[in-house]
């Protein structure tokens, strides 16, 4: 299997590896695929690819879709690097709140696997970074929410002092206050 997959702290979110194969002409990687994702206790569909770019200090976050839109995604960056973030908002879960997160860069190839239920953001470490994010569900305005990314709560321990935010950002609610529809259902992660 060419992905090596390590849980994290909040075992339904995942790291993932992919095999790198270089050669003189630079290197081959596959990125996603089904099949050994499902192995790895992942049945991810894929409906919608995104790309953003941002630049240094930029913060995008804590974002979110309500079911029946909810939203698993896979996070990579294909340019510079970002502090990637992943919040557990199921109601019940053991794990309500938390946070894990995870250096992705182009050097390192990692991706974050972040099932429907959590809330995602980054900020970007880098001069200018490239997100791609893959995810199992294409984009609902109607049903997108989030969390104020300084929410005193959750604390996410952000490694950048000053960030650029984008106006929606800004006026996130706190966890306590925002709307949320999703409820732990305890099943066991494989």
């Amino acid at each position: 299997m060419p992905f090596t997959f390590r849980r994290m702290d909040i075992a339904d979110v995942c790291l993932v590896t992919p095999e790198i194969f270089p050669d003189s002409r630079g290197f081959f990687a596959e990125i996603f695929k089904g099949s050994d994702f499902q192995a790895g206790g992942i049945p991810m569909a894929i409906a919608q690819i995104n790309h953003s770019r941002s630049g240094k200090n930029v913060l995008r976050g804590l974002h979110y879709q309500l079911n029946p839109a909810a939203q698993a995604k896979l996070v990579s960056v294909m340019r510079g690097e970002i502090f990637d973030v992943a919040v557990d908002i199921r109601q019940g879960s053991p794990t309500y709140g938390r946070w894990v997160s995870a250096m992705l860069s182009e050097k390192n190839r990692h991706a974050l696997y972040i099932p429907e239920g959590f809330a995602h953001g980054f900020c970007v470490m880098s001069d200018v970074a490239e997100i791609i994010y893959y995810c199992s569900r294409e984009y609902a305005p109607a049903q997108e929410r989030n969390i104020l990314w300084n929410d005193p709560a959750i604390n996410i321990a952000w490694p950048v002092k000053e960030v650029v935010l984008s106006g929606k950002d800004l006026t996130g609610k706190c966890l306590a206050e925002a709307d949320n529809n999703f409820v732990y259902k305890g099943e066991a992660v494989p």
